[in-house]
């Protein structure tokens, strides 16, 4: 295809943009409605495929109907002879893929607020019944106003359904952000798209994806076996939280995964907005101070995005608090002066601290700041007491203090709790010391048959790595014992059906032979090569060697010979000699040897047989 080339009449190819698996892009013109589009036009080798242009024309037009900010919109499907192609917005600013290679990870928030915007994008796709398929950086533009734009939504479909995953051993599309299932060859659903999305956050967190490999085939393969490391591990700045969703994208099983785009959305705009989440402890905050006043100050939990909160003006709050504390330890110190200076002599009133031991934080407040009391927070970690609620005071309860002094109130943030460290793929011993040493104790040993890991290494951990626990939490571990091993059976004497059924069921490949055998009725298994009790794996050989029968002996010519002489050449090849009472008249020379026999000279009979 040359640039400044018209298609259908209308757009005018401008300059080529980029090359794709199934298309090349161009920027160009439509004459029509005098705009700047973007122009996908299909390989010629799928265009001359009829089935195959069907249905790219049936997912673009679905693709059509999804109108969303965070979508790139298709205007338009058209041909040109044989040339097919699409119509879409064109983006002036840069795919993720390219700011990935030249800028390397993202800062945690901006890789957040871009896997926000997607996922957005993908629950609309999804609840018009629109899987992806592809998610991946390159398709993931950045405009130059900081939107992100998601495209080729369902166009993937087309090529899934008329293509193996895998061919003589490559794989087909992009394995480094393929879905375990994808991965397998089976249908993809919206979690399929959830975990993709979970490949192209980690690689914006950790500069690289989670699986990289010498070919697509090694890559697709640990996308289903392998376990990846927290995004933390290569980058430190990482917050747990950030962690903690990347890995549950990244769930082998879909049912482990985020369910929904919505919920991933939703997850990552509570990190946004510095929520904490559920399983994790909220981290330790400096001491607070609260002046005394009739109510506890209200603590209002934050209602709009964080797109919103990053598009305000920088908040005076920490200011005007700077400020009030100053004016407030002015007023209490020209307080105390005067007192010092009139001469008054009168003393304070003496308050005794009240024990607010399990109280939740507000009321605690509310308790200490009615007896005249000021209050100051801290916050500790705590095995016994919940969340939220008082440990201790300092002063004590029930000790006396001047009305107005302050109190430090010591809150629960919970068990102190620690990441769980990665031990797949580790010795049993080394996994046991580096869980210990971080403060966990080992649990339930299973062992079980594992191809691809060396024996004695761990296969699989539960709680998972880099989720946070308390400290003792058992870790229950699953061992390599290495490739499954079958013990051989005996099956001499069972029918050919029977000992192939019983082979193939033990996951053996089974080759057939045929051996002549005077003990052993035919259609029966003789034996077997290797020999019965020999230990083999899944996808070994073995040979059946099955009983032709008895090999048939040919009968010599007796003719001439004495009766004691046939019999004994007959004994010698396992015939049996039967002689006749009647006479013949023959020759004067044969009288009283062989003159007739039955079978013949020559025929072929079974060992035993009568002549």
């Amino acid at each position: 295809m040359q640039t400044h080339q018209t298609l259908a009449g209308r757009y005018e190819l401008d300059s080529h943009i980029a090359r794709g698996g199934m298309a090349d892009v161009y920027a160009a013109r439509d004459h029509l409605l005098g705009r700047r589009v973007a122009v996908k036009v299909l390989h010629s080798q799928y265009s001359s495929d009829d089935a195959f242009v069907k249905r790219f024309r049936r997912e673009a037009q679905a693709a059509a109907n999804l109108s969303h900010p965070n979508i790139v919109s298709i205007y338009d499907w058209g041909e040109d002879g044989a040339t097919y192609f699409i119509v879409m917005e064109l983006i002036e600013g840069r795919s993720l893929r390219d700011v990935l290679r030249s800028e390397g990870a993202l800062l945690p928030r901006r890789a957040a607020e871009i896997g926000a915007e997607v996922a957005s994008a993908l629950a609309v796709a999804h609840r018009a019944g629109l899987i992806h398929r592809d998610v991946k950086p390159g398709n993931i533009l950045l405009a130059p106003d900081g939107t992100v734009k998601v495209t080729d939504f369902g166009i993937a479909r087309a090529w899934d359904d008329s293509q193996e995953l895998t061919r003589t051993g490559a794989v087909i599309g992009t394995a480094t952000y393929f879905s375990p299932e994808q991965a397998q060859g089976n249908p993809a659903d919206e979690r399929s798209d959830v975990y993709s999305l979970g490949v192209v956050l980690y690689e914006m967190l950790a500069g690289r994806p989670p699986f990289q490999g010498d070919s697509p085939v090694s890559v697709a393969y640990q996308h289903v076996s392998a376990s990846a490391q927290i995004p933390s591990a290569t980058n430190a700045d990482v917050p747990p939280f950030l962690d903690q969703i990347v890995m549950r994208m990244l769930e082998k099983e879909p049912a482990g995964r985020y369910q929904t785009a919505d919920d991933v959305r939703t997850d990552l705009l509570r990190f946004l907005r510095g929520d904490a989440p559920p399983a994790v402890p909220v981290p330790e905050a400096p001491t607070q101070v609260f002046a005394r006043s009739e109510v506890p100050p209200p603590t209002v939990p934050p209602e709009e995005t964080y797109r919103r909160v990053a598009d305000r003006p920088p908040s005076q709050l920490p200011f005007i608090l700077t400020a009030f504390a100053l004016i407030l330890s002015l007023g209490v110190g020209l307080f105390l002066l005067f007192q010092q200076l009139g001469g008054g002599g009168g003393q304070a009133d003496l308050v005794t601290v009240p024990d607010v031991r399990g109280l939740e934080q507000a009321e605690a407040i509310l308790e200490l700041q009615q007896l005249g009391l000021n209050v100051s927070l801290e916050n500790a970690t705590d095995a016994e007491v919940e969340p939220g609620r008082v440990i201790r005071t300092d002063p004590a309860a029930g000790e006396e203090v001047e009305e107005g002094s302050f109190i430090t109130v010591v809150i629960s943030t919970g068990q102190e709790s620690f990441a769980v460290p990665f031990v797949v793929g580790s010795t049993l011993e080394d996994a046991r010391r580096l869980l210990e040493s971080n403060g966990f104790v080992v649990g339930e040993i299973t062992e079980e048959p594992n191809d691809a890991a060396e024996p004695g290494t761990v296969i699989r951990q539960d709680p998972a790595q880099g989720s946070d626990q308390p400290a003792g939490t058992v870790v229950d571990l699953w061992v390599s014992t290495g490739p499954d091993t079958i013990l051989l059976d005996d099956f001499a004497g069972l029918s050919e059906r029977d000992a192939a059924f019983r082979i193939g069921n033990l996951g053996l490949e089974l080759e057939v032979r045929n051996e002549f055998s005077n003990d052993v009725a035919a259609g029966f298994v003789i034996r077997t090569e290797p020999p019965a009790g020999s230990t083999l794996a899944q996808g070994d050989s073995v040979i059946l060697v099955v009983s032709d029968g008895p090999q048939p002996v040919t009968v010599p010519n007796l003719v001439g010979l004495t009766p004691e002489a046939a019999a004994a050449r007959l004994d010698q090849i396992g015939l049996e000699l039967r002689v006749s009472t009647g006479t013949v008249e023959t020759d004067s020379a044969l009288d009283g040897r062989v003159a007739e026999q039955t079978p013949s000279a020559g025929t072929q009979v079974d060992p035993g047989t009568l002549v």
